[in-house]
């Protein structure tokens, strides 16, 4: 099979990018190939491992698992069967973060953040690839070197396993990777028995509701990382009332969610004393991302 003949099909029923980033991997060569050399014609070795690779995507598995890694924000992540995979509505998330953090004068961090004016800190939960909390590291360490602690925190042990790889993998060593379901390790382990106190708290947690039909288009992706009770919103009401406790007053609290629980999300967040609250909508004009203070 010649590339021009790939590329004339009706994609084999996948998206359009994955049968060519797929046809990319296999081949090893850069998206110019596909133009400059459109008559090229696969050996036998690379129609084998195409073929194979459409079939499991037929079949179900995301291209992201096939090939083993994601693009997110300006680094690349392995993936597996055990994390998210990354998702460039997840990067406004990011973004937001930074801004608001690029946004405080030097006289209010002095005052507005952690009392140890040498260090920062923030925490990212459920951390899954590493991708928010390694990028957002990845972002401050170039930034402010040494200025800026993250600590990821993440149920699955296989999760973090990954995420410790993603940081060496990205070159980030501004961070830090604890096995705890949510807060529970901050509470019990020795080395932060005195509460630890965070500038900002980030979290993508689950929110989907089990009862959603697109979960059948995330079938093999972790269900515990996708699905939470009390209609999607039970993890982020946990989230925000025990971060009370972890924040420095004036604190940032922000939360991906699902593009119908803007709302919901805000009437929490109020509910339980944060103050400038506010739901930022994605790349596709869905809300995704609520901010918000807490003042002590």
């Amino acid at each position: 099979m010649k590339i021009r003949d790939i590329k004339n099909q009706d994609n084999f029923g996948l998206p359009t990018h994955w049968v060519i980033d797929w046809l990319l991997h296999v081949l090893q060569k850069p998206a110019s190939f596909l133009i400059t050399d459109s008559e090229y014609q696969l050996n036998e070795v690379e129609q084998s491992q195409f073929e194979a690779g459409i079939a499991q995507m037929r079949s179900g598995t995301p291209l992201a698992y096939i090939i083993g890694k994601q693009a997110f924000w300006s680094l690349e992540f392995e993936v597996n069967e055990h994390t998210l995979i990354p998702r460039p509505d997840t990067e406004v998330l990011v973004e937001q973060v930074l801004a608001w953090i690029d946004s405080k004068p030097q006289t209010i961090k002095a005052t507005a953040f952690n009392n140890d004016k040498a260090t920062k800190r923030l925490l990212d939960l459920g951390t899954g690839s590493g991708c928010i909390g390694i990028s957002l590291a990845h972002e401050l360490q170039a930034i402010a070197p040494n200025g800026w602690q993250v600590t990821a925190i993440d149920y699955s042990k296989p999760a973090l396993e990954v995420a410790t790889r993603n940081a060496a993998l990205n070159d980030v060593t501004n961070i830090e990777f604890i096995h705890s379901n949510w807060y529970s390790a901050l509470i019990d382990s020795e080395h932060t028995r005195n509460k630890p106190l965070f500038d900002v708290i980030v979290s993508n947690p689950p929110y989907i509701v089990a009862s959603d039909e697109h979960l059948e288009n995330l079938k093999s992706e972790p269900l515990s990382a996708l699905v939470a009770p009390d209609n999607g919103l039970a993890d982020i009401k946990l989230i925000a009332e025990q971060g009370r406790n972890y924040l420095v007053d004036g604190g940032l609290l922000a939360v991906e969610h699902g593009y119908d629980q803007g709302d919901r999300v805000q009437k929490i967040f109020k509910g339980l004393g944060y103050k400038q609250v506010e739901t930022i909508k994605d790349y596709g004009g869905n809300d995704r991302v609520t901010l918000a203070i807490y003042n002590k």
